[in-house]
């Protein structure tokens, strides 16, 4: 393994959630800010901006089940409903009462799903604010590559087979894809993320979250609505040169929320903003955590 994912895991801890085993770390003190990685990798996608984000908030970062290093199971139906309950649950094992959410690609949907819960107070806790980087925030206008669609479209014995067969150089071609063409991933960061998604056979299991893709359409009416009348504030921070989510998905945040707040970073940044633009993203979403303070001096405790 990576040297750099070795220090990762070493600084992490292990919760139980049912019969899985869920890997996550805290880094920092103050307000708790909980982190919601995307798909196919881990908490480790924010790994360039937990330093600074630790300075200012508590900073909470789980791996989703199936993902990163936490349990991985084949026979187990993966759902955006469990990936809430499972960060509820954490929530609960620190005795947290309130959190400020920073969420991407996938963790998006699940983000979506506790503000939907929240709408309806189903949640033991309170939803002080949510940032969310590129991702999948509406099906109609979501681009899903060639690799996603083969993989969750196809009967499931055959997405399992594709899973496996899958070689290093497809899952990293798929990937580059995504980013701006002038920030593509380093060698080191490809060796990185292979490792990362071989972890307990992660690989294998690709299909069987990569059909997640689709099953949040029929979630989309409520999710919607929920982001549509909370009173939580939102704010999406996008890089436009996404080929997936980029200024297409901004541009129907915008038509849909027009009270949540909109960063578009620079034109050449895609999908992993936390990677390819640090910087320019912890400025957004500062920016829009000092407005918060500024105006509702309760949503930064």
């Amino acid at each position: 393994m990576h040297t750099r994912l070795q220090d990762w895991l070493s600084q992490g801890s292990y919760f139980a959630f049912k019969d899985l085993n869920i890997f996550y770390r805290t880094v920092g003190l103050g307000p708790p800010l909980l982190i919601f990685h995307g798909y196919p990798y881990n908490g480790f996608d924010f790994e360039k901006i937990v330093p600074s984000l630790s300075q200012r908030f508590r900073v909470i970062i789980p791996d989703m089940p199936g993902m990163g290093f936490s349990d991985k199971p084949e026979c187990h139906r993966y759902s955006f409903e469990e990936m809430a309950d499972v960060y509820s649950r954490l929530i609960q094992e620190l005795s947290l009462s309130d959190i400020h959410i920073l969420a991407h690609d996938l963790g998006n949907s699940v983000a979506q799903e506790l503000i939907a819960r929240d709408r309806e107070k189903a949640n033991a806790f309170t939803i002080r604010s949510v940032v969310f980087l590129n991702g999948g925030l509406f099906s109609d206008v979501y681009r899903p590559r060639t690799i996603q669609i083969l993989l969750s479209r196809s009967p499931a014995f055959i997405g399992k087979l594709l899973s496996n067969l899958m070689t290093r150089k497809m899952v990293l071609r798929a990937t580059d894809e995504v980013f701006g063409k002038d920030t593509k991933p380093t060698p080191d960061l490809h060796d990185v993320f292979w490792d990362i998604l071989n972890y307990k056979r992660g690989k294998s299991i690709a299909y069987l979250l990569g059909r997640l893709v689709f099953e949040k359409d029929r979630h989309q009416a409520r999710w919607i609505r929920a982001m549509q009348e909370t009173p939580i504030p939102l704010c999406f921070v996008n890089g436009p040169a996404d080929p997936n989510s980029g200024l297409h998905m901004a541009n129907r945040y915008k038509a849909l929320i027009p009270k949540g707040a909109l960063h578009l970073l620079s034109a050449h940044i895609g999908h992993w903003p936390q990677i390819e633009a640090p910087e320019e993203t912890l400025g957004s979403f500062y920016s829009f955590h000092e407005k918060l303070s500024a105006t509702t001096p309760l949503a930064i405790r």
